[in-house]
């Protein structure tokens, strides 16, 4: 196959491997439509190639593995009236195809990897975390949701982990990772070059990693806690329980969530219900409607304003309290 380049993605197979490298390190990154294009149609041509026997997904960045989507551009497309759905149907489709390709994909975690980071690497078979990996879904900062199937993620977690993450942007570094099973294996930072290269000289795929690998990080997750409080039935009862639990758990749950769009989290617990019962496929579908909607809110221009432009981190949400979310604006967000 003809190595594809360009100046965000560089994919080349090499070993057996197909090797796409995310190549936006000033932007940690952050997704764009070209990119996502990049990776889809890297996928789609080694999907029936016998000579691409796995894929292989690395950073160039030495902060980040992905930042998330470019959601500031999403922004600009919102203010300025545009259609901003096209990049999220192709990212949920090439975040489905990943999901469901028939071949390993290993993703080397080796650094910041959250939102859109999470639907190129969590979906696939081997999630290699370094003591530098810290995975979240920080959404609810900026006035929408999980996506990229990160509900169905989420809802399949120890009980309350996902709504943790989901409710408060919770991030996990790699032992907490690993516990919940989110990452795969363990892999010092400084040996994930030495993966890469094995790798991408045809060597065995577990013999590599448990050459390489170490042992993680333990995790500082209370599971029982944590499943006591976020695993209640609704926002507020799961508030309730959060205001009299203590532990630095705890304290950062509760100053994440001070400064949360208070809808967001609503919505978040919702659908993280509801993917219980839904497969991959229907959560991004499902994501993608209610997405819209919140995209199309102003606490979605304001979260964005004061997180990623303005960084006063100070949103103006509305409503701005949880308990003045109304059940009726929930269900109708919701609502299919």
């Amino acid at each position: 196959m003809t190595d594809i380049e360009t100046a965000d993605i560089v994919t080349t197979v090499s070993g057996g491997t197909g090797h796409i490298e995310l190549n936006r390190p000033a932007a940690l990154n952050a997704l764009t439509t070209d990119m996502v294009h990049a990776i889809d149609a890297a996928l789609q041509a080694w999907e029936s190639d016998d000579a691409v026997t796995r894929v292989l997904i690395t950073s160039a960045s030495p902060k980040a593995y992905c930042a998330g989507g470019d959601i500031r551009a999403i922004r600009d497309q919102v203010v300025a009236g545009e259609d901003f759905t096209p990049f999220f149907r192709d990212e949920y489709e090439m975040n489905l195809r990943l999901a469901e390709f028939p071949k390993p994909v290993i993703a080397l975690i080796d650094g910041v990897n959250m939102g859109g980071g999470v639907g190129v690497s969590i979906h696939g078979s081997h999630r290699v975390v370094s003591e530098k990996a810290l995975i979240a879904m920080p959404e609810v900062a900026i006035g929408f949701l999980p996506d990229v199937g990160a509900t169905y993620l989420l809802a399949r977690l120890p009980q309350g982990v996902g709504e943790l993450m989901g409710m408060t942007a919770a991030r996990l570094g790699a032992g907490d990772a690993l516990a919940v099973g989110l990452g795969t294996h363990f892999v010092p930072s400084s040996a994930m070059p030495n993966v890469e290269a094995a790798l991408l000289a045809g060597e065995d795929l577990d013999g590599v990693l448990a050459r390489f690998g170490d042992t993680a990080p333990a995790s500082t997750l209370p599971l029982d806690e944590i499943a006591d409080v976020f695993g209640r039935d609704s926002v507020t009862e799961i508030l309730a329980g959060l205001a009299t639990s203590s532990g630095a758990w705890a304290d950062t749950a509760r100053e994440q969530l001070s400064t949360a769009c208070p809808t967001s989290v609503f919505v978040t617990f919702g659908l993280i219900q509801q993917a219980r019962e839904r497969t991959l496929a229907q959560c991004l579908a499902e994501e993608a409607v209610v997405g819209a909607r919140m995209i199309r809110r102003p606490d979605f221009v304001e979260g964005i304003r004061a997180v990623l432009v303005d960084k006063t981190r100070d949103p103006k949400f509305s409503p701005a309290a949880m308990g003045d979310v109304e059940d009726a604006e929930i269900e109708a967000i919701l609502g299919s």
